[in-house]
């Protein structure tokens, strides 16, 4: 019988028999040799069993295997590219022909190891307070996930090559062009929800994925049934309409392609959007009943995943901090950590529109200092904060600034910040 595995924990895993070179059934006292596992004629379920284990053993919560073919989604791929759901990420675009063939990025490959990679919730870890660390995605929260995943996988892989001479492989973990969310469902990892994330019962959808392609033939796993049913939870939560229908993303009004793959400034519409996430944002998964029904969170073992858990030297960060960290300090901070891919810019930028969407004024004199010291983006944004919080202290910070401010892009908003508010206009977006 053929399944996805298990971490232990879940009480799902099944043992696979062990083959070695030559013999023509299990393991046993008298054909191991301590230490070394040789396999040799198997049946492809058998093998994908065997590697299935040995991805666990690898450090991943769950594994499948899928057979190579062509995708079932290049229509809807096409589809939502022509559609310019994709924003401002032109990749997506490009090499289409793998996309739609993995096949075509591994010659002779045959199959794929996908495996699965658990985030939240983490063991030993609470949720963050403040007002940072609420709004940052879960999962970027700790070491950058593909470093970990792609560590892991490299253990996986040297250890099929050895095992199985000749065997080429190709590891992914979102590092290139594969639809690994429709190859993890074929391996029966999970299934597609409406928010276009997979689902699996026991992980929701917390979870990361990466996958292994090989020139082995391995027995592919079933698929899961649809887990969704009737309900549109996720879009009719999503804040911003990202999700217009089911399993479409429109990364246009999706808060996570602002706060992450967006460069330059916001556009008015977005800095409303983005309101108070700084990178991210878990809303609809949030709202998914397979993330936060009782009955099922209830059973759910929390990941033993360490260094994934928020370190101490960001844990300490807020908004004031991470608005006015400088170069040397943001670098030290956030090495190894996933949120780099905004870069200190895009961060300081989310920081200073979370500012201004949360009008407390005791973030007056952080903006104000940004406002004198960051870059252009920065200080442009940190004027429309302060145009948001609107105090007698912002105002004058405002004033200040134009009094001095050489740029004529920030000149131009802090004008409309000082504007009166049925005035007020973002001038043209710069990116």
């Amino acid at each position: 019988m053929l399944g996805a595995l298990w971490r232990r924990e879940t009480g799902l895993v099944r043992r696979p028999e062990v083959y070695r070179i030559g013999v023509s059934g299990p393991s046993n006292a008298s054909n191991r040799e301590p230490g070394r596992i040789i396999v040799g004629r198997m049946t492809p379920e058998r093998r994908a069993d065997l590697l299935k284990s040995w991805a666990l053993e690898a450090g991943f919560d769950a594994a499948g295997v899928a057979r190579l073919e062509s995708s079932a989604q290049g229509g809807a791929l096409l589809g939502w590219v022509a559609r310019g759901d994709h924003a401002g990420m032109e990749w997506m675009g490009r090499a289409t022909e793998r996309r739609l063939d993995p096949r075509r990025s591994l010659p002779g490959a045959r199959s794929a190891v996908c495996v699965a990679l658990r985030y939240h919730p983490l063991a030993g870890e609470e949720e963050p307070g403040g007002d940072l660390w609420p709004r940052v995605a879960r999962y970027a929260r700790g070491r950058d996930y593909h470093d970990l995943v792609t560590g892991r996988l490299r253990v996986l892989e040297e250890r099929i090559v050895e095992a199985f001479p000749g065997t080429a492989t190709r590891r992914y973990a979102d590092t290139g062009p594969l639809l690994e969310r429709e190859l993890a469902a074929r391996a029966g990892l999970g299934v597609q929800g409406k928010n276009t994330n997979l689902l699996a019962r026991g992980m929701g959808s917390w979870f990361l994925l990466a996958e292994l392609l090989l020139t082995l033939d391995l027995a592919p796993d079933p698929p899961v049934a649809d887990l969704c049913g009737r309900c549109t939870r996720c879009l009719d939560h999503c804040p911003t309409g990202a999700l217009p229908e089911p399993f479409r993303l429109d990364a246009n009004r999706c808060i996570s392609y602002w706060t992450i793959e967006h460069r330059g400034d916001l556009p008015a519409a977005a800095r409303e959007m983005v309101g108070e996430w700084v990178f991210g944002c878990d809303v609809c998964q949030e709202v998914c009943p397979w993330n936060v029904r009782g009955d099922a969170r209830d059973e759910w073992v929390p990941a033993d995943q360490p260094e994934l858990r928020l370190p101490p030297e960001r844990r300490e960060l807020d908004l004031a901090g991470l608005l006015l960290l400088g170069r040397d300090e943001y670098v030290e901070r956030f090495r190894g950590s996933p949120m780099k891919r905004a870069k200190r810019e895009g961060l300081q930028r989310n920081a200073a529109v979370a500012m201004g969407t949360r009008r407390d004024p005791a973030y007056a004199a952080p903006l104000a200092r940004a406002l004198g010291t960051g870059g252009p983006v920065v200080r442009r944004h940190a004027a429309w904060a302060l145009g948001r919080i609107g105090t007698e202290t912002a105002r004058r910070a405002l004033e200040e600034a134009l009094a001095t401010e050489g740029d004529p892009s920030v000149r131009d908003e802090i004008r409309s910040a000082l504007a009166p508010r049925s005035e007020i206009t973002v001038p043209e977006n710069r990116s």
